[in-house]
């Protein structure tokens, strides 16, 4: 999953490097799954590019013990609750900052 431009600067200088080492690290397939990088992917037919995962989801803990070599399908699956909890805590904000989320919470 390419970084987003606004989360860039949470990365480490040296992103790519660590990229490449937990990809060699993985032998060029999905850690989870065993998917190959640059083909198509055994069960889902679609092609694979290895994307890192944070297991923490935090872009500045990017220790090799923190990180995943993972196909798309396998880093969606893991990152499914986190984004979910993420985009919760996204719209309440945006609600408490329009004056609507106590309207909400009262009706709950």
């Amino acid at each position: 999953m390419p970084i987003k431009p606004e989360n860039a600067a949470r990365y480490p200088a040296d992103w790519k490097q660590i990229r490449q080492r937990i990809l060699a690290r993985a032998e060029n397939k999905c850690e989870n799954c065993g998917a190959h990088n640059h083909r198509l992917h055994p069960e889902t037919g679609a092609f694979v590019v290895l994307t890192i995962a944070h297991l923490d989801h935090t872009p500045e803990h990017s220790e090799d013990s923190n990180l995943r070599a993972w196909c798309q399908r396998c880093h969606n699956r893991y990152d499914r609750a986190h984004r979910n909890q993420t985009r919760i805590e996204t719209r309440d904000h945006a609600l408490v900052a329009a004056g609507q989320l106590d309207l909400i919470t009262n009706t709950r």
